[in-house]
């Protein structure tokens, strides 16, 4: 079976060409979302890493919402962030908010050197469907 490519009118513009996810025999695999606001990508970004994790979390929301998914379907998500020492723990707090402390999925994060749209913050995942 050959996968399925999905781009949403909803989630925000990509920023490169890419397709908002790709799924393949039950898995999903969402592209890296930008803390960019879904309705006006021009506009400036969030301030500090805090919003702009929540604001990612809330793309990436998006996406799964077009898929018929959420964050429960999530089994794995990459995080990239251009000042990790600065801002590894303050992510953190963010992104636990949006799971219960007993549904975390797996997680790998990774300091980089620079991100799409000077972001501070990228954040990609893999989800399954019951």
């Amino acid at each position: 079976m050959l996968p399925i490519h999905h781009m949403f009118d909803q989630a925000p513009k990509p920023v490169a060409p890419f397709s908002h996810a790709v799924e393949a025999d039950g898995w999903v695999f969402v592209t890296g979302q930008m803390p960019t606001l879904p309705d006006d990508p021009e506009a400036p970004l969030p301030e500090g890493i805090e919003a702009q994790t929540a604001r990612v979390m809330e793309n990436l929301k998006i996406v799964l919402d077009g898929l018929g998914l959420d964050l429960e379907n999530v089994t794995f998500m990459r995080v990239y962030l251009t000042e990790f020492k600065r801002d590894y723990q303050a992510m953190n707090e963010t992104y636990r908010s949006f799971f219960p402390p007993d549904r975390l999925p797996g997680r790998t994060c990774v300091g980089v050197s620079g991100l799409a749209v000077d972001a501070l913050v990228e954040i990609d995942l893999i989800a399954r469907r019951p």
